[in-house]
């Protein structure tokens, strides 16, 4: 993505078209007038037709009413009726034209935007055409409702329309005759849409329609508007209800427009955002995290002043509201998992302890505590204060107001407390009291004590404090010693646990207005924001600047997003919606990349860090909707609040891409400026006021976080250094030493195996590869022999076990031939002699061949050159414990090569390691260690396998390795060649073998940043700390998103950037480090993603170039579109909601 330029097209000229053909069709409710191609005059004016036969048929009944033919009621039901069936002919018509198969060919057309919906008429009622005409319905469920819905609208429409009806409410014939005209044409479009071709509607709120939704949009309002009618028919006397009337008549007729504008929401939207209006200011409840959670609160919230309405007792009904209320107002997950857990276990600690990868902190008994304590508190206050003031009644208001007033003094208390925990006090002035130059943890945890101190006394009157006094407040109130009422029932609820309409709707005035405010100067001042419509759009701002605060008035009181068109100075309302904004359940879709883990492993962090925070009060007032911006390095974290109630919030973490997009690049280095600003600056250069006071981000606060600092660097110098290349390739023998000895010494038999040869001091034979030149023994006597008797003792599997079974162990092992038998060996493909030049058949050829077992065929006439293994005994009747695994001994190596390589193998050091070993816990340590270090059988095994698998690596070219062959073989790509195919067998040893190698990069990048290694013991401790505190891998590996989060204190990666040419290396390091966290104007947010669900779902304008996407340095409108909810944003990561316990 490109950097803006005022020349970017809101639209590009497909989307133009395609815009100017929908719209007309959103307007009429569904006629296709505008079309991209030549279509028959009979298309045009069947769409009229069909679009005026709701109009015929309520004509009908109408003329029949005003003739004294029929009642209203008759007129109204003759009309539905006939629109019943006229419904059901049409709904026919459609589904007979689509049981027909008919062969299309496609006409010549010269755009693409013909050819999409071009179609080949063959006359006015064929079955192309009435398809064309009539799409029909998905499901024959829907096809019956909504033809007997039509029906129903048609018939009430006709009844609410009628001239006689209108002319009794206003008294004129031209407003009647206006009304009527245009009121018909309001029921035209609505039942073009509900049964002929629904239109695609520009409020939007699912992605998808799938149980076909949207046709129900326009009757349900037609109804709304009816049921008022028929109210004011059925109760009169009501002045009020009669005025309401004569205004919804008018409305009535502009319901056209408020549909094209978007400005009324679609069904689903609408029954949400009602249900989550009544219940937060109805009920006193909270914006739930999920729909479910919403229903299941609603419902019981509701039913709460239905039960108070039957308790006898008014003492009664304070103690039920005042215990209900205040559970309520908890978390009703965490309550229901401590009662599961308390049925299940009575007085059992359950569960471990959290781990790293552990959302926070759970409801526990510090929490449990601290509600039992106040709610019994509280009951016995109510309790008491209602006893008492039901005695005295003077004393009871006097209480009352004193109360009021401390009640008052306590709000601008924990205000004046809450706006010393944050940076700025209005978002505007800077907090004296607030720590500067912050830029490190320990600097700003010493500095931050003082204001947790303040934070802990907020928290005090917050938590305990205020409730109590508004429990004591309301329990004084004269209402609850009267008689029961509906009204003193409901109000008696919503007192307890909400705050006023009024102060929600002023803030979100203020709010609203910034934003636009924002969005008009930004479009003025900012050069990359200034087009050529401009400076007009400002122009008709501050003309019609009374019209725009009708707007946002309006907006404001609907609760519905500031919709500014495209992200211009174009303001509308956008029809009003769930706190949420997006349909789907929360954290149910992320664009996951491998960047995802890192978010994965902040967030439990993260939230424990929040829940300090945000107890002092360092976030402002957290309300349900905000949303919160979190910066660290590269990473974006937004953070949105979903649901909050007594000393609990649930929260919604996102994560944003790391800076892949020049736009995102540049919001970044915006928010990056906002916060250095606001927390790096010199005391001395200290501003007063908030230097970026226009934007849309305000700082608030910082957040110790234990996570990781990623640092990237080049290896240019390090890994193409002859040098250190030399190095590496000596010390890769090292470290493969050291690897395979640890792992020797750490296998889970090892410590049975030590307490079982310590009471049995034989030395026992076991095979070992030789390095001797011969490719086998030139005579009898130049290998111990094997009884024949025996060898029936061993098995395939256990040939070269630490233990054998041998029958007799005192006596000496021979090996005997059997005459006319020859011994199978599972692998091999010549059971003759091992070399032509060889002619005995004595037992020499069959120790021979019984000592290739496990060795892959070679060609004929290259036997002299193959690895072969005689049988030795080692000196120490302990070494066979440290030894190699037997299935690692064998390998398809040339001989001559591994004794061409051995001497690279480091002796003194290999010692060195043995000596160190600690997996011997007799007396005798130091002394079985030391004889094990002088075991030459032990240390020719090591050489063995060392050098093969060295050979394995690098292959048989005895070369120092190119930086392309390092970066190859640390992915995992080793040469082609038969020890290749032997470690490919063998995966652990293949790991061990990556392992060490990797480990040895890791060496050499260390060894060239910190100096090289002066002896062993330093060499040791550096292996030792990579074998404990870091992953060194690829970033592209499972192993290192596990490795992050099972936090893992150090990753290194090794990469080459293609683009630039050159190696680089990655280093995660995990420590506590310090977030910046700001507060978002949650209208600006909500503005915005009004305006991308209309860019994306109704104008279909997915230009990854469009204007309203590219980067806004005050908007920060790419960063807000990314995190939206897929498939209309692309966060990389999104957490389910998160409960923060505030205790």
């Amino acid at each position: 993505m490109g950097r803006m330029s005022p020349d970017v097209p809101l639209l590009n000229d497909y989307k133009q078209d395609f815009l100017l053909k929908r719209f007309p069709q959103t307007v009429l409710g569904g006629p296709r007038l505008k079309l991209g191609y030549c279509a028959p005059p009979y298309i045009y004016v069947n769409q009229i037709v069909l679009f005026l036969m709701p109009w015929a048929l309520g004509g009908t009944g109408t003329l029949l009413y005003q003739l004294d033919i029929l009642r209203d009621y008759s007129a109204a039901a003759l009309s539905g009726g006939l629109m019943v069936i006229t419904a059901a002919v049409i709904q026919l018509t459609s589904a007979h034209a689509k049981s027909k198969s008919v062969v299309v060919q496609r006409m010549t057309a010269l755009n693409i935007l013909a050819e999409e919906d071009e179609h080949e008429f063959t006359s006015c009622s064929g079955a192309e055409t009435v398809r064309f005409l009539i799409p029909g319905k998905k499901y024959v469920a829907n096809t019956v409702f909504h033809s007997g819905l039509a029906g129903l609208v048609c018939g009430l429409g006709t009844w609410y329309l009628l001239p006689d009806r209108m002319t009794s409410l206003y008294g004129s014939p031209g407003a009647t005759a206006a009304l009527f005209v245009f009121g018909w044409l309001t029921l035209c479009i609505a039942e073009y849409s509900l049964i002929v071709n629904t239109a695609t509607e520009t409020a939007t709120f699912q992605t998808q329609d799938t149980y076909e939704i949207t046709p129900l949009l326009r009757p349900l309002y037609i109804f709304f508007f009816v049921s008022v009618d028929l109210a004011h028919r059925f109760i009169v006397n009501i002045p009020a209800l009669e005025q309401v009337n004569q205004v919804l008549h008018i409305l009535f007729v502009l319901l056209p427009l408020l549909w094209a504008l978007g400005t009324l929401p679609p069904p689903d939207a609408l029954f949400f955002w009602a249900v989550e209006q009544v219940l937060e200011f109805g009920l006193g409840g909270s914006s739930m995290s999920s729909h479910l959670r919403l229903l299941a609160m609603f419902i019981t919230s509701a039913g709460t002043p239905v039960v108070s309405y039957f308790i006898p007792s008014t003492v009664g009904v304070v103690l039920f509201m005042t215990g209900l209320g205040f559970f309520l107002s908890l978390n009703l997950s965490d309550l229901s998992l401590v009662f599961r857990r308390g049925v299940a276990r009575p007085g059992v600690e359950r569960g471990p302890k959290a781990f790293p990868g552990s959302c926070g902190h759970r409801f526990g008994r510090k929490e449990c505590l601290l509600c039992t304590v106040v709610l019994g508190v509280a009951l016995l206050e109510a309790g008491l204060l209602h006893h008492y003031a039901g005695v005295s009644q003077v004393s009871r208001s006097s209480s009352q107001s004193n109360l009021g007033y401390v009640l008052m003094a306590l709000l601008s208390i924990l205000w004046i407390l809450g706006e010393t925990q944050s940076i700025y006090i209005f978002g505007i002035f800077r907090n004296p009291f607030f720590p500067k130059n912050i830029q490190a943890v320990s600097v700003f945890s010493e500095k931050q004590n003082k204001l947790l101190k303040i934070g802990v006394v907020r928290w005090i009157l917050l938590t305990i404090v205020s409730p109590l006094a508004m429990v004591a407040f309301l329990a004084l109130d004269s209402s609850l010693h009267g008689l029961h009422s509906v009204t003193v029932s409901i109000g008696f609820t919503r007192a307890f646990r909400t705050i006023g309409v009024m102060r929600d709707r002023v803030r979100q005035f203020i709010t609203k207005l910034q934003f636009a405010m924002t969005v008009l100067l930004a479009s003025w001042t900012e050069k990359k924001q200034h087009r050529k419509i401009t400076t007009t759009l400002c122009v008709l701002n501050a003309v019609f600047a009374p019209f725009v605060l009708i707007i946002i008035v309006f907006s404001a009181l609907l609760s519905s997003p500031l919709l500014p068109l495209f992200t211009l100075p174009i303001f509308l309302v956008g029809f009003p919606r769930p706190g949420q904004s997006w349909p789907g359940a929360v954290g149910t879709a992320a664009c996951v990349c491998t960047d995802t883990v890192f978010y994965q492993q902040m967030v439990p962090r993260l939230t424990v860090a929040l829940q300090t925070a945000v107890a002092a009060g360092s976030f402002g007032p957290l309300l349900p909707g905000s949303h919160y911006l979190g910066r660290f390095e590269d990473r974006l974290i937004w953070i949105m609040v979903l649901e909050r109630g007594y000393s609990y919030c649930c929260i919604n973490v996102k994560g944003l891409e790391l800076q892949e997009t020049s736009c995102h690049t540049a919001e970044a280095q915006r928010v990056d400026e906002v916060f250095e600003s606001a927390f790096q600056q010199e005391p001395s250069r200290t501003w007063f006021l908030n230097e970026h006071l226009g934007n849309v981000l305000t700082p608030c606060t910082v957040l110790p976080v234990k996570l990781y600092s990623d640092a990237k660097s080049v290896l240019t110098g390090i890994i193409d250094s002859h040098e250190n290349l030399q190095e590496f390739r000596d010390d890769l023998v090292k470290v493969l030493v050291w690897v395979l000895i640890q792992h020797c010494s750490k296998r889970p038999s090892l410590q049975e195996n030590i307490r079982r040869t310590e009471n049995n001091r034989e030395a026992l034979p076991v095979v070992l590869p030789a390095l001797n030149t011969s490719p086998y023994p030139k005579s009898l006597e130049d290998s111990d022999s094997l009884n024949s008797d025996t060898f029936h003792d061993w098995s395939d599997d256990c040939i070269f076990d630490d233990e054998p079974t041998i029958k007799n162990k005192k006596e000496k092992l021979q090996f005997k031939d059997r005459p006319g038998t020859s011994l199978p060996i599972p692998g091999s493909v010549d059971s003759q002699s091992a070399d032509d030049r060889s002619t005995s058949t004595g037992p020499q050829n069959d120790l021979y061949r019984t000592m290739l077992l496990g060795f892959p065929a070679v060609d004929k006439g290259q036997r002299e050159d193959a690895a072969f293994i005689p049988l030795v005994e080692f000196s120490c009747p302990q070494s066979h414990l440290l030894s190699v695994p037997e299935e690692w001994r064998s390998n398809c190596t040339p001989h001559s090569r591994i004794t061409e390589a051995s001497p690279l193998f480091p002796e003194d050091w290999y010692q060195f390691v043995l000596r160190q070993v600690e997996c011997f816990h007799s007396e005798e340590k130091s002394g079985v260690l030391e004889e094990i270090a002088k075991d030459k059988a032990l240390k020719a095994v090591y050489v063995h396998t060392v050098m093969a698998c060295y050979i394995g690596l690098f292959g048989t070219d005895n070369m120092v390795p190119s930086p392309g062959q390092i970066v190859r073989v640390y992915s995992g790509g080793l040469p082609c060649s038969g020890t290749l195919d032997w470690l490919s067998e063998k995966p652990e040893l293949f790991q061990l073998v990556q392992k060490a190698f990797r480990y040895t990069l890791k060496l050499m990048v260390d060894k060239a940043s910190l100096g090289p290694v002066e002896d062993f013991e330093e060499l040791m401790d550096c292996l030792r700390e990579y074998e404990r505190d870091w992953y060194i891998g690829l970033v592209t590996e499972e192993q290192w998103k596990e490795a992050i989060l099972e936090e893992k204190p150090c990753l290194f990666s090794l990469g080459y950037e293609s683009s630039m040419g050159v190696y680089t290396a990655r280093v995660l390091v995990l420590q506590e480090l310090l977030v910046h966290v700001g507060k978002l104007n949650a209208e600006a947010v909500r503005g915005q993603w009004a305006n991308l669900s209309w860019e994306l779902l109704y104008a279909t304008n997915d230009d990854e170039e469009r204007y309203s996407i590219q980067a806004h340095p005050l908007l920060l409108r790419n960063l807000t579109v990314q995190a939206a909810d897929p498939p209309l944003g692309y966060p990389i990561f999104s957490s389910k909601p998160l409960p923060i316990h505030l205790c």
